[in-house]
């Protein structure tokens, strides 16, 4: 026989090859490496393949051809071209009609996929067909069983009576059948019909027809639906829907049914672009039950470079009313939103100049905060800087300016002008740096609706200056000096004159958290309308050790204090005044990779009252990317003192436990920003198993937590059962263990 009499024959198996693998990927593309192994392919080596490897070698024990051109082949017949290969006991040659026929133990194995048959027919017009065709994939756990599979020369493929599953050889926990499969490798779209997913032999989803792609492309349809219940939602039943407008952008409708609420249509547009990329999500429910008038949600952000140096930032949010995030959301952090921001950033940024333009407002969600208490909003705020090499040496001309106009309902507003030119010097080596600068700061003010008697046009101007410097010691360590230990000594000295500023308005202007970042700082505030007067010495040393050839850190420890050679005279309204000669001490240590422990310590010490000024204490053990255990402990006088537990821990072969405890020692607890009042009471708790094996995994976990400003709870409970290398069937269970258990892996280790 010719070569050529199989090429097309083996042309459209090919086909129906690459189709089929390209249905099971889709169908399967959460199976990899999910236990047991994949049954692996061993490709034919270079010297198997000759230099005509794009043509039919056929290997037989026996051949007979007839007069009349027909042949067969016997005994464990083998056909290869390149990398495919086809084997059966018997091959049949029809010449009139150009049939070929395959009978008796038919294998067929391509890099992707195999496929066990008892008989099949090619013909030279691109047609074949296999009856009782088991197939499974080299690269997925994926296995099925189809009755008949015939392909048509158009590239139209055709199954019946299919049967699909991940499951390892001998388990059938899941498995989708289907009346009839139809694959089209031109449009690569694929349609089924009659489809049902069984487990445990029990029929749980039936769809009279189903539509997916087979190739890479996404493709429009029906998402699962989830199914979740909560104390103050009743049971919930999403069911999304997704778009496939195009290959930068799509969008996903999902109609949910609230038992307690009624129905509400959440929506999720994404976009990517050569220049930018943003998403919207969306929420409207046009009557609540509980409520009687509508409820939304809407939040956009976009980033896009809209040349090489100007870049535009929007992060945009709103809801409907002060409640919605107490009803909707779920856990203390979201249910506790004090202020909802909306801005838009016009950023340029060049070897000079660094320029923002940016306008911000803020939505109210806590009602209960006074309006005077709310922040401004900032339309428009104007920042730039700017540095500026002199003679190229290591001094430098800088300068800072920010220009804000200030609007609130509720006292003064206006515009604020802060300008800041600098003379800077910097000398680094590898030993130590030395870094002088002096400055002088200029802010202006134009007010409107000021109290009475207060001036409509304030000024302050002040001068100032600064040293930072330091050392930067090290040594071999460890029995081999295979790490390095160092010694680093920062020493920053600030003097600023006192300047009276009590004319001036408190626009944005707060007294941070004394932390490491804050010891270092020239002036005490954030924000322009308060410069701290100054005549202070920051002093602090760190330590590291860590790994000279992978550069991974074992430890980091810093302390620090800083020196008031003059106390301050500058105060914000309702500030307790600083006496002492020297502020709190501040501490931090992070330790890792010491026998599966690690531990961050962030710690302040007031020397003089002999107490705690705040404290934060996270210890984690974690033996292995399965196990996890985590104790933290906060504390802030007068406003924070609270434990919090978790872990992940393995019960058996398949079991796995999850869990967390954040509880209130104090009738006062700082959530999402706001103080609230709280009895010693739990903040939230997390509780669930997991259930996995090779086939499938299920997730039942219950939370409960404060879902109000007044510290009332809410119960949930979510179960999401997954079939491995299909896709979950319920709302994802594990996404907020995540967030919520440090070093929490929803997929350790398959057992």
């Amino acid at each position: 026989m010719k070569y050529t009499d199989y090429n097309e024959v083996m042309t459209a198996h090919a086909r129906l090859i690459l189709a089929m693998g390209s249905l099971m990927a889709s169908i399967a593309s959460r199976a990899a490496d999910v236990c047991p192994a994949p049954p692996h392919y061993t490709p034919r080596t270079a010297s198997e393949i000759s230099a005509d490897d794009h043509l039919i070698h056929i290997e037989s024990d026996e051949v007979a051809i007839g007069a009349d051109g027909n042949a067969t082949l016997n005994g464990r017949v083998t056909v290869h071209q390149e990398e495919r290969s086809v084997s059966a006991d018997v091959v049949t040659y029809d010449k009139a009609t150009g049939r070929i026929t395959v009978r008796g133990a038919v294998d067929f194995l391509d890099p992707k996929l195999k496929i066990s048959s008892v008989a099949g027919s090619y013909d030279q017009g691109g047609a074949a067909a296999f009856n009782s065709a088991q197939f499974q994939l080299f690269d997925r756990t994926g296995r099925g069983y189809a009755s008949d599979i015939s392909v048509q020369p158009g590239g139209q493929i055709k199954l019946a009576n299919t049967a699909y599953t991940t499951c390892p050889e001998g388990k059938k926990d899941w498995l989708i059948r289907a009346d009839s499969i139809v694959l089209n490798t031109k449009t690569e779209t694929g349609v089924a019909r009659g489809v049902t997913l069984d487990f445990q032999g029990i029929p749980v989803l039936y769809t009279p027809y189903f539509s997916f792609p087979i190739g890479d492309e996404r493709k429009s349809g029906f998402l699962f639906p989830s199914i979740d219940h909560s104390g103050s939602n009743g049971l919930e039943i999403p069911v999304p829907y997704y778009f496939n407008l195009a290959p930068n952008y799509d969008l996903t409708l999902t109609p949910e049914e609230m038992s307690a609420r009624g129905v509400e249509l959440g929506g999720e547009f994404r976009f990517l672009t050569g220049n930018s990329h943003g998403q919207v999500d969306a929420t409207y429910m046009p009557d609540d039950k509980q409520t009687g008038f509508e409820r939304s949600f809407f939040h956009m952000t976009d980033i896009t470079g809209l040349t090489q140096h100007l870049r535009l930032d929007v992060d945009i949010a709103a809801v409907s009313d002060s409640n919605y995030f107490q009803n909707f959301a779920v856990g203390s952090a979201q249910t506790s939103v004090t202020f909802l921001e909306r801005r838009a950033d016009l950023e340029y940024q060049d070897d000079v100049w660094n320029i923002r333009a940016q306008l911000q407002n803020f939505q109210t969600i806590d009602i209960s905060v006074d309006a005077a208490e709310r922040p401004y909003s900032r339309v428009p705020r104007i920042e730039a800087a700017a540095r500026w090499p002199l003679g190229g040496s290591a001094l430098e001309f800088a300068i800072n300016s920010e220009a804000v106009n200030f609007l609130r309902e509720i006292g003064p507003s206006g515009v604020r002008v802060d300008l800041s030119p600098e003379l800077r010097w910097s000398l680094r080596t590898a030993g130590y740096f030395f870094e002088p600068a002096m400055g002088w700061r200029l802010t202006q003010y134009d007010l409107q609706d000021t109290a009475p008697g207060d001036p409509q046009s304030p000024m302050r101007s002040l001068p100032y200056a600064k040293l930072d410097t330091g050392l930067i010691f090290e040594r071999d360590s460890g029995t081999s000096g295979q790490r390095t230990q160092t010694l680093e000594p920062r020493l920053v000295y600030s003097y600023i004159p006192y300047r009276n500023q009590d004319n001036l308005p408190i626009f944005d202007t707060a007294l941070p958290d004394l932390n490491l970042t804050e010891l270092f700082r020239t002036s005490r505030y954030v924000g322009a309308d308060r410069v701290s007067d100054a005549n202070q010495m920051s002093v602090g040393v760190t330590t590291r050790l860590f790994d000279q050839n992978s550069g991974q850190q074992y430890l980091a420890a810093t302390l620090g204090q800083v020196h008031y050679f003059t106390a301050p005279r500058v105060f914000l309204p309702g500030e307790t005044p600083e006496t002492n000669q020297t502020s709190d001490y501040v501490g931090d240590l992070a330790l890792t990779a010491y026998r599966n422990w690690s531990v961050n310590l962030d710690y302040q010490w007031n020397p003089d009252g002999k107490r705690t000024g705040k404290s934060e204490i996270l210890l984690q053990y974690r033996p292995n990317e399965s196990t996890v255990a985590n104790l933290a402990y906060r504390y802030q006088p007068g406003l924070l003192d609270q434990w919090d537990g978790s872990f992940a821990l393995p019960l058996s072969a398949h079991w796995n436990a999850v869990g967390r405890l954040v509880y209130s020692m104090k009738e006062q607890e700082l959530l999402g920003g706001t103080l609230i009042q709280l009895p010693r009471q739990t903040i939230e708790q997390v509780a669930g198993f997991e259930y996995r094996n090779c086939c499938w995994q299920i997730d039942i976990v219950q939370r409960r937590y404060v879902n109000n400003r007044n510290g009332s709870l809410d119960s949930s409970i979510a179960v999401q059962l997954e079939l491995i290398g299909l896709s979950s069937v319920a709302r994802p269970g594990n996404s907020f263990l995540e967030r919520s258990i440090g070093g929490y892996s929803p997929y350790g280790p398959s057992p």
